[in-house]
C-alpha cells in the first residue's frame, strides 16, 4: 500500500468517521454508582455502553430510556439516567422542592435508578428534550456484561397520571 493509498484512506476515513461519530453513535464509558444496577454494578470494572445519537435526533423519547445529556448545573459535564416521565406526567419528586409536579411541554424528568445516590431531576429538575444528546442502547464492555439495555420504568416511579399507576 502506497503513499497516496493511505493518504486517501485517511481522506475519506476522517469524515466517515466523523460523521458517524456525530450522527450515528458512539461508545463512553460509565462512571459512578447513580444508575447501579443496570450499569456498573460491580465497581471494580466500569461498563461502557453504546450511545446512539440516531435514534434520538427526531426527540423520540420513551419513558425508561438510558439517556445522555449535559448536566443543567455543570454544562461541561455529560450525565446518564433513565426517563421515568415525560410531558404531561404528574411525577412524586423525591427531595425536589416540589413534592408533586407536571413535567412541562418538551421536557422530560430523569433519574438515576441508584435512589439517593444519582444527581438527577430531583436535584435540577425536568430537563429539556433539546439537552439529550444520546440514548444507550447496550452494554459493549466488559464481554461479560454484553446485554441490550432494558427500557422500563421502576414500579415504584411510575407517573401518577400515567394507565398503570392509574390502575394500582
Amino acid at each position: 500500500m502506497g503513499i497516496s493509498s493511505t493518504l486517501r484512506s485517511i481522506i475519506i476515513g476522517v469524515p466517515v468517521g466523523f460523521l458517524f461519530f456525530n450522527q450515528v453513535g458512539y461508545v463512553a464509558r460509565v462512571e459512578g454508582v447513580s444508575m447501579q444496577p443496570a450499569l456498573n454494578p460491580d465497581l471494580e470494572q466500569e461498563d461502557y455502553v453504546f450511545l446512539n445519537r440516531w435514534v434520538v435526533r427526531d426527540k423520540n423519547i420513551r419513558r425508561g430510556d438510558i439517556v445522555t445529556f449535559k448536566s443543567p448545573k455543570f454544562p461541561n459535564q455529560k450525565l446518564i439516567k433513565r426517563v421515568i416521565g415525560l410531558s404531561g406526567d404528574v411525577i412524586h419528586t423525591i427531595g425536589y422542592r416540589k413534592q408533586i409536579l407536571q413535567v412541562p411541554d418538551e421536557q422530560c424528568w430523569v433519574e438515576g435508578d441508584h435512589t439517593g445516590h444519582s444527581m438527577d431531576s430531583n436535584t435540577f429538575g425536568p430537563i429539556p428534550l433539546d439537552i439529550i444528546t444520546a440514548k444507550a442502547t447496550c452494554i459493549v464492555w466488559p464481554p461479560s456484561r454484553w446485554q441490550n439495555l432494558d427500557n422500563f420504568v421502576p414500579d415504584d416511579r411510575t407517573p401518577l397520571n400515567s394507565s398503570s399507576a392509574l390502575a394500582a
